[in-house]
């Protein structure tokens, strides 16, 4: 596999991995690092697909909300007053774990439903995807 073909896969990994689909990123991500690809390229690379599918979540979230009243809409006006007060409760700083499985997906489509300023959102989701790949790098080298 060329370096550009391992690169690209890695992002489409992360990104797809970041979105509502199911895919994890981790074992690319891990097997570059053991490949001796350069190990910030590799984390660069990932945190920039991760992060890139986040904000995909985000904006559907932002445009999903105006189809609320549609029958085949994925919540009733009850799960979205439930998503709202959690959100609300925890707030900005639940997006911290937008890098863990099952919640962290729907967290961001949440934070675009509720509003939540693109450039707080940005920064949250950023620091808690890159700071889950630099501690996989960090183990999967024994840096520690």
């Amino acid at each position: 596999m060329t370096d550009l073909a391992a690169y690209a896969t890695l992002f489409l990994a992360a990104l797809i991995a970041a979105t509502i689909l199911p895919m994890q990123s981790e074992a690319v991500l891990v097997g570059l690092l053991l490949s001796d690809y350069s190990p910030w390229l590799v984390i660069t690379i990932a945190s920039v697909g991760n992060v890139v599918g986040s904000v995909i979540n985000w904006l559907l979230g932002r445009g999903l909300e105006r189809f609320r009243n549609q029958p085949w809409f994925p919540a009733n006006e009850a799960g979205l007053a439930r998503a709202r007060k959690w959100y609300h409760r925890y707030g900005k700083w639940s997006l911290l774990l937008s890098w863990a499985p099952i919640i962290g997906d729907p967290l961001t489509v949440i934070a675009g439903v509720l509003r939540e300023p693109f450039p707080v959102f940005l920064l949250l989701v950023a620091i808690a995807k890159i700071g889950r790949y630099l501690l996989l790098a960090a183990v999967t080298l024994n840096v520690f």
